[in-house]
């Protein structure tokens, strides 16, 4: 009787799929208006400083701080700067209206703001009345306070979020270089498989991982190829297999990498390339096939297979393929934040495999538990603000310190 391999652990598995992962080597320029979500391919550098000149921070009065050292100081009004405006050199004995974000004009060396002053007209002209004694460079921005010209401002093998446009445009970037998304094709097996919309027949369910990985796919910035239901039927999933492998990087399947009769990639993933199956000690998930599939005119594409049950294919995906995905398209850091949170419950069923347990913040800062943790529990996932990361034969104690990993950092 044949001996079962042993059980991978999860690091062993994500560790093979990493050092496996060729990060991708084209790279396009597109407007900085249209890189949101895309891989930085090269550091970028400014040529400028930010600000470009020593600027207010406030509405207020320029002036020289001698000119108010003795306390409350009446000062004559000699112009009104607003931003985008240069003024003229700032005589002495005298301030100047000022607006948040325009040049200092020489001469000055501080902002007094306008709550500290008051405005006192007379016949001889607008006077301001100083009842605050400024330092030295009070409420003033500094050229290239924020950024040095010639600094490096992005890393390379960052994904762009709205944050980092902001900067790049504040140096004036109106393009950035790019690498290419990447191109993942997907496809289900099961005749039992139907689309929402359609009648249910008997045996049937209703295709919700298709749904579940295209959205996943698309928040990490994939092109996407859709070729839908595939029949049960080896020589369909092998001609599948063949048109998916042409123009893609990377085939990712759910379901129908066991076994049985009825379950045909495997077979066919084997004939059209090779195929690595693990059993990985998680739960859920534990089957996850990796492979690749070969084209017909050389190269190959790199192939996923996940479990069916789409709380598994959720898990398995954010665990493993989000990582492999992050690093084809040449990010450097892959691994999600981890946070400490107290347990608000018990979970005395300690499992011989790491578990992923849907949990949610509640507002006594710590976490509660979805009271059904199947792999098909799909409610738990909706439910749920993220992953309770529980290592392989540890049980929960109300109170104890648990690994807890946000949706909002493996979403995206």
């Amino acid at each position: 009787m044949p001996v079962k391999p042993p059980l991978l652990s999860v690091a062993e598995a994500l560790k093979f799929l990493l050092k496996s992962a060729v990060p991708l080597s084209e790279i396009e320029t597109v407007p900085t208006l249209e890189a949101n979500g895309r891989v930085l391919a090269t550091a970028q550098v400014s040529r400028i400083n930010v600000p470009g000149m020593d600027n207010s921070q406030m509405d207020g009065y320029a002036v020289r701080a001698a000119d108010c050292a003795g306390g409350e100081t009446r000062l004559r009004v000699s112009q009104r700067i607003p931003a985008g405006h240069v003024g003229a050199a700032l005589e002495s004995g005298t301030a100047a209206r000022i607006f948040t974000g325009a040049m200092v004009p020489a001469g000055a060396d501080a902002i007094v703001m306008q709550e500290a002053c008051e405005v006192d007209k007379d016949g001889s002209g607008d006077h301001v009345i100083v009842r605050h004694t400024p330092q030295p460079g009070e409420w003033i921005r500094c050229t290239g306070e924020d950024i040095k010209a010639a600094s490096t401002i992005l890393s390379a093998g960052i994904r762009l979020r709205p944050q980092e446009l902001g900067l790049a445009a504040s140096v004036g970037l109106a393009e950035l270089p790019v690498l290419r998304k990447l191109r993942v094709a997907v496809f289900f097996t099961g005749d039992e498989l139907a689309m929402p919309g359609e009648a249910l027949k008997p045996g049937a369910i209703y295709n919700s991982n298709r749904f579940l990985l295209r959205g996943l796919l698309e928040n990490l910035g994939c092109d996407v190829q859709d070729f839908g239901i595939v029949p049960d039927r080896l020589q369909a999933t092998r001609e599948t297999l063949r048109a998916a492998a042409a123009g893609r990087d990377l085939i990712i399947t759910s379901g129908g990498v066991s076994v049985g009769e009825e379950d045909h990639v495997k077979p066919a993933v084997e004939a059209e390339g090779r195929l690595n199956m693990w059993q990985i000690a998680m739960k859920p998930g534990k089957p996850l096939a990796f492979g690749e599939v070969h084209r017909a005119g050389g190269g190959k594409a790199f192939f996923l297979g996940l479990p069916g049950n789409p709380v598994s294919t959720f898990v398995t995906f954010l665990i493993f393929v989000r990582p492999f995905l992050l690093r084809l398209q040449g990010v450097e850091q892959v691994a999600p934040r981890v946070l400490s949170m107290r347990a608000d419950f018990n979970w005395l069923k300690a499992d011989r495999r790491q578990e992923f347990l849907r949990a949610r913040f509640n507002d006594k800062g710590g976490l509660d538990l979805f009271p059904h943790q199947g792999s098909g529990v799909l409610t738990s996932t909706v439910w749920g603000d993220g992953l309770i990361d529980n290592p392989p034969g540890k049980t929960i104690a109300e109170g104890d310190q648990v690994r807890f990993i946000p949706f909002d950092n493996l979403l995206n």
